[in-house]
């Protein structure tokens, strides 16, 4: 078993909605349990400004399944909620990336782990930091609250409401 974390957002439609569905969807994967969630957060558009609002989150889950297999399901996971690529890092009704797999770094054509340049996004730090704050990011040598502080991206990230996970 290993421990991953997956970074959740949406900025289209009924935003709540997608991260809940998501959410449900992540909770019923085979060989995976999920151990717990941040709250969600509202936040800036990183990338192209001229867009909604997003709400963000992170769930943490422990697995079973490969990081292809997992990068797989949570990429099952955004087409089964329609989300509709655009341009990139444009407007979304669900996104769904794999964040951290264990101690793994990986970096190829098919997937790269820990998510490229996540240390460098408040509205995955803030989140990850709520639930994992002491938790060391393979590769960096830094806790999630020590990239948290001298994350370069000042965007406003805040706190949306509480987010209490059922198993």
């Amino acid at each position: 078993m290993a421990d991953a974390f997956l970074g959740l957002g949406s900025n289209v439609g009924d935003r709540e909605s997608y991260l809940k569905a998501a959410t449900d969807a992540v909770c019923k994967l085979e060989k995976t349990r999920t151990i717990s969630s941040s709250s969600i957060y509202e936040t800036e558009p990183w990338g192209v400004k001229d867009q909604n609002r997003f709400l963000n989150q992170v769930i943490e889950i422990e697995t079973e399944l490969t990081p292809l297999d997992l990068l797989a399901a949570c990429q099952n996971i955004e087409r089964n909620l329609k989300r509709r690529k655009t341009k990139r890092w444009g407007p979304r009704e669900i996104d769904v990336d794999l964040l951290l797999y264990g101690k793994s770094v990986i970096d190829n054509e098919l997937i790269q782990i820990p998510h490229p340049s996540f240390q460098e996004r408040r509205f995955v730090l803030v989140p990850l930091s709520e639930i994992a704050p002491q938790l060391e990011v393979p590769g960096l040598g830094r806790s999630v609250q020590e990239l948290l502080n001298v994350c370069p991206d000042q965007g406003a990230v805040k706190f949306y409401r509480d987010f209490h996970y059922q198993s």
